[in-house]
């Protein structure tokens, strides 16, 4: 398979490339027209994917594309423990039977960014086969020994768990079984890369390290870098890949192609260029020119090109003409929430309403809303949070409720 030499120059372009245990290094790598193997990790601790996470994906999916050997490692031991990274209280433990159910699942939403079929697919490892029979004592004689405890309690992976104190020891071994996970895949698949998102750069760096000092023990010149992507973030510091009417879900079947549209147009100005970057392959001049002439307008093609690309050009067009339709038109293809005639014989308040449909999180929230004059009902402006609506609200079996300018649903009668 023929290697794009571009792929360094194109990470850098746009904007993908963050940190690097080695930047010389791998920039001499990928443009020297030979292939590299590389992995990322991912502890499946849940069976779905939402957009946030799918940001690392998106690089690899550039790296095969470029004719490199890509693995995805699915963290069924790891995820017995848990990442401590940027968490203030330990997370919970899941079960082996749930976390093998998790890794079945997500393959269908990973196959969107990576081919898991034909001469250079896409493999996915576990890393419980290797720890599976690990020896304890073996394992920390063998990997412990090279950690220095004051080192990793100076790591920002652990600050949060700290300043909480509840650090537990079991946590303190995630950073010495994901480090091993980098030396194992450099052996057995010959994997000189790790690449994973900058929150795990402490997690990623401890495992190019244990490389370096195991090399120094039996010589045997393992050559290992560690890189990662920026953060999606919104500009109040917060990872992106929820709204405030939920999760942008990968799974058609988590959400609408109408609100997957509409959860990307969501995201803040400030992240649009990012949002272009990773999960399109429009040049970035192009990009960055379009942003600064009509921000709005590169929104509507972002939405379009992201939906696209994870839902395919027909759910595109479907969420594009929908919300084209509901700005101008009032709202005849909007996603539809139904409601039985036995929840509103006697009327149901706005705010519970409001809550069903997930216009908002909670009572209170759609309180404020009302009180801030941003709930509409049939085009009419809701000014009480004690409004009952009832059937003689609806026209035709249907209502038209609106949250601000960009959130639409059709209440029906079933």
């Amino acid at each position: 398979m023929i290697v794009d030499k571009n792929l360094f120059k194109d990470l850098k372009d746009r904007g993908l490339l963050y940190q690097c245990t080695d930047e010389d290094k791998l920039k001499e790598l990928l443009e020297s027209g030979k292939p590299i193997a590389l992995y990322e990790g991912t502890d499946p601790t849940m069976d779905s994917l939402h957009i946030g996470h799918c940001v690392p994906y998106c690089i690899l999916r550039r790296f095969q594309k470029a004719g490199h050997k890509v693995y995805l490692l699915m963290g069924g031991a790891t995820a017995c423990i848990g990442d401590p990274s940027g968490k203030n209280e330990i997370r919970s433990i899941l079960s082996k039977k749930t976390v093998d159910e998790n890794i079945a699942k997500i393959k269908k939403s990973l196959s969107i960014f990576l081919n898991f079929e034909g001469d250079n697919a896409a493999e996915i490892v576990n890393n419980a086969d290797w720890f599976k029979g690990y020896d304890y004592i073996d394992f920390m004689r063998e990997v412990g020994v090279h950690f220095n405890v004051n080192k990793m309690l100076a790591s920002e992976i652990y600050d949060n768990r700290l300043k909480e104190g509840g650090l537990t020891f079991f946590e303190m071994g995630y950073m010495l079984m994901q480090a091993y996970d980098f030396v194992y895949l450099n052996e057995k698949y010959k994997c000189v890369l790790e690449w994973g998102g900058a929150d795990q750069w402490g997690n990623i760096v401890a495992g190019a390290d244990l490389g370096r000092k195991l090399n120094l023990i039996d010589n045997k010149n393992r050559e290992m870098i560690g890189a990662t992507n920026p953060l999606l973030l919104t500009p109040e510091g917060k990872k992106m890949g929820k709204t405030e009417r939920g999760a942008i879900w990968i799974d058609k079947d988590r959400i609408s192609a109408y609100d997957f549209y509409q959860g990307v147009y969501q995201t803040p100005d400030a992240c649009v260029e990012m949002m272009f970057a990773l999960f399109t392959d429009l040049p970035m001049d192009h990009v960055r020119k379009l942003i600064k002439e009509d921000i709005i307008k590169a929104k509507k093609e972002m939405c379009f090109e992201i939906t696209k690309f994870v839902r395919g050009e027909e759910d595109a067009i479907k969420a594009r003409d929908m919300s084209e339709n509901l700005f101008s038109q009032g709202g005849d293809n909007a996603p539809e929430f139904e409601i039985s005639e036995e929840k509103i014989a006697n009327g149901i308040n706005i705010c519970e309403l409001l809550t069903l449909t997930k216009l908002s999180s909670s009572k209170s929230e759609a309180r404020r809303l009302i009180e801030g004059g941003a709930i509409t009902l049939k085009n009419e402006k809701i000014t009480t949070f004690t409004k009952q609506i009832n059937k003689d609200d609806f026209e035709k079996g249907s209502v038209l409720l609106k949250k601000g300018k960009k959130n639409f649903i059709k209440v029906v009668i079933k």
